[in-house]
C-alpha cells in the first residue's frame, strides 16, 4: 500500500456513518446538557449523575448493536471480526487495572489506539465501550461514572481510526501525539460528567448554573488543573511512551491479522485485506 493513499479501513458504510453521528451527536448531550439546561431549584450541586447514568447506558447498548447491525446488513462483519472485538476488549480490560489509580499510569488507549488505528473508527467506537464495560466488570468498577468511561472511550477508538493515512515514522509521530491529546480530553470530559454537581462553593472552580457556556468551560480547565491534570499527564506519558516503543510491532502484528482475517473483502468492519 502506497503512503498517501488512505486506507480502506477507513471506509464505513453509509448507515454505520449515519449511526457513529447520531451515537457522537447523543454521547455529546450526555455530557455537556448541564451547561445549557439550568438544574431545577434542589437539585444542584452533589446530585451528580446517579439518577440519568442508566438511561445514559440503555442509551449506550443499542448504539453499540446497531454499529454492528449495520455492518452485518452489508455483510461487513463476521464471526472473525467478532472474535477479534473479544479478544482486543478482553486484552485491554486486562491492562486496565496494571496501572490504573498510580499517578494516572493507565495503559489501555495504546491498545485502543492502535486497534482504531488498524481495523477503522467502527470497530474503535464499539472497542471503546466494549473495552472499559469490561474493565469495570473485571475490576469492580461499576458505578454511574461507567457509561461514560465507555462512551468517552469509543471517542478516542474512533478518532484514531479517522486519522490521517500516513506510514513509518510519520505515523507513530502522528499516533502518539493522538494519544497524548486523547488522554488529556478523555480526563477533561471525566471531570465534565460530574463537576458541575459537585462543587457548591462559588469558588473560581464551580459551576455556574445559568452562566455563559464558555464562562463555564473556563471554570472546568480550572478545576481539571487543579485536580485531575496531574493523572492525565500520567496517562497520556504511559500510553505515549508504549506507542513509542513497541508501536511499530503492534501495527504489523494488528495488520497482519487484518489481513488474514478479511480474505480480501473489498469493505468491511474496518477490516482490510490491502491494509499494509
Amino acid at each position: 500500500m502506497t503512503e498517501g493513499r488512505r486506507s480502506s479501513a477507513l471506509a464505513v458504510g453509509r448507515q454505520a456513518r449515519l449511526v457513529l453521528v447520531l451515537a457522537s451527536v447523543a454521547s455529546l448531550v450526555a455530557f455537556v446538557w448541564p451547561l445549557f439546561i439550568a438544574p431545577a431549584p434542589g437539585t444542584g450541586a452533589g446530585t451528580g449523575h446517579g439518577t440519568d447514568a442508566p438511561f445514559v447506558f440503555v442509551l449506550v447498548l443499542p448504539v453499540l448493536l446497531a454499529v454492528m447491525m449495520s455492518q452485518l446488513s452489508v455483510g461487513g462483519i463476521d464471526a472473525k471480526a467478532l472474535a477479534m472485538l473479544g479478544v482486543l476488549s478482553a486484552m485491554g480490560a486486562a491492562l486496565r487495572p496494571l496501572g490504573a489509580g498510580t499517578a494516572g499510569i493507565e495503559a489501555v488507549f495504546f491498545l485502543l489506539v492502535l486497534a482504531g488505528r488498524v481495523f477503522g473508527p467502527g470497530f474503535g467506537f464499539v472497542l471503546g465501550s466494549t473495552t472499559l464495560f469490561a474493565s469495570g466488570l473485571l475490576s469492580g468498577g461499576v458505578g454511574p461514572w461507567l457509561p461514560f468511561q465507555m462512551l468517552a472511550a469509543s471517542w478516542v477508538g474512533l478518532g484514531a481510526g479517522l486519522l490521517p493515512p500516513l506510514r513509518g515514522k510519520a505515523e507513530i509521530v502522528m499516533l502518539m501525539a493522538y494519544c497524548a491529546i486523547a488522554s488529556v480530553a478523555y480526563g477533561l470530559l471525566m471531570d465534565l460528567w460530574f463537576w458541575p454537581f459537585v462543587i457548591a462553593d462559588n469558588s473560581a472552580l464551580s459551576y455556574v448554573a445559568g452562566a455563559p457556556i464558555l464562562e463555564n468551560l473556563r471554570r472546568l480547565v480550572l478545576f481539571s488543573f487543579a485536580t485531575s491534570l496531574g493523572w492525565d499527564i500520567g496517562r497520556a506519558v504511559t500510553n505515549v511512551l508504549l506507542i513509542g516503543l513497541v508501536g511499530s510491532a503492534v501495527l504489523a502484528t494488528l495488520r497482519r491479522a487484518a489481513r488474514r482475517a478479511a480474505f480480501g473483502a473489498p469493505r468491511s468492519f474496518g477490516f482490510s485485506a490491502s491494509d499494509g
